[in-house]
């Protein structure tokens, strides 16, 4: 029954991705359980189609985790490559957008080195905050990433790609005119990039002023990143994937019912059962000694 429940969800959630129905793939997660102890192959699916559903649904942190997830239910065989390959696909793309940069191991393991190309071109693109070079890897290999129905989510990448230039600018200069940013990011006009540049440091990116007047970009000077608060941040979100870890251990623990309590006590009756036939076959040997011990004195 939790088997035929767990493969019902899955299907479903397969044709809602199908026909592109995200919300209401979104309400049936929501409204539904999926069983704890269902194998791992239909455990690992849900998960992917899970992390896929909340990745477009800009739930970039759970999707994160949930494809994280399905790719150690997995097992890292031959049989499971293509689900390795098309979960990978969007767990690169999902950290791109949460400003993470994949490591470079990935991209070499020998079953993901062909199928993970592109995305380590766009990778590429996106650490060096190269917009054109974005925008040439997204028109090369757009039937592809058509393909693997994720072309939707590298278009929001294009907003990362700029914030990582911004980023790369203010470490590299600690001034800077409007017009050589525009240039440098290949953007249309100064008004953009005052706009983008005043973005990036509402949003924290960068650290910086914006001389309206002079139309320059002054970096603020770099502070020791151990008296901020983002080593314990890491530290945190390591602390919790841990004890996350941990959690997911023991509920995937199997324990043996009670029907071998049965079997013992079964087997402590045999023993009981035999012990006093034995009892009562040496009672007889007795009784029957002492019949033929009164029929020789008779004699």
């Amino acid at each position: 029954m939790k088997e035929t429940k767990a493969m019902l969800l899955t299907l479903l959630l397969r044709n809602y991705m199908h026909y592109k129905h995200y919300d209401q793939a979104e309400r049936l997660t929501a409204k539904s359980s999926f069983p704890t102890d269902a194998p791992n192959n239909l455990l690992a699916r849900y998960l992917y189609y899970l992390g896929h559903i909340e990745a477009i649904q800009l739930n970039y942190s759970q999707a994160q985790m949930h494809l994280l997830e399905a790719t150690r239910k997995a097992p890292s065989n031959a049989e499971t490559a293509g689900f390795q390959q098309t979960v990978h696909k969007i767990y690169v793309i999902v950290e791109l957008l949460m400003g993470n940069i994949p490591e470079r191991s990935l991209f070499r393991q020998p079953v993901l080195r062909k199928p993970l190309q592109p995305y380590l071109e766009l990778t590429q693109a996106v650490r060096v905050g190269d917009l054109n070079k974005f925008q040439d890897v997204v028109t090369k290999y757009e039937e592809k990433f058509l393909k693997d129905d994720v072309l939707i989510l590298i278009q929001r990448l294009r907003h990362n790609v700029i914030k990582a230039g911004i980023r790369s600018i203010s470490i590299a200069y600690s001034r800077i005119s409007l017009r050589d940013i525009c240039l440098k990011l290949h953007l249309d006009s100064e008004e953009d990039a005052e706009y983008i540049v005043a973005k990036a440091i509402r949003d924290g990116v960068v650290d910086a002023t914006i001389d309206h007047e002079k139309g320059f970009v002054q970096s603020a000077e770099i502070h020791n990143v151990y008296g901020t608060s983002d080593p314990q941040y890491a530290f945190d979100k390591r602390i919790a994937f841990c004890l996350s870890l941990y959690n997911d251990s023991v509920k995937s623990m199997r324990y043996p019912g009670s029907d071998h309590r049965k079997e013992l006590a079964y087997a402590m009756e045999a023993i009981k059962r035999e012990r006093e036939l034995a009892h009562e076959l040496e009672n007889d040997d007795y009784d029957g000694d002492s019949d033929e011990d009164a029929m020789d004195e008779d004699l």
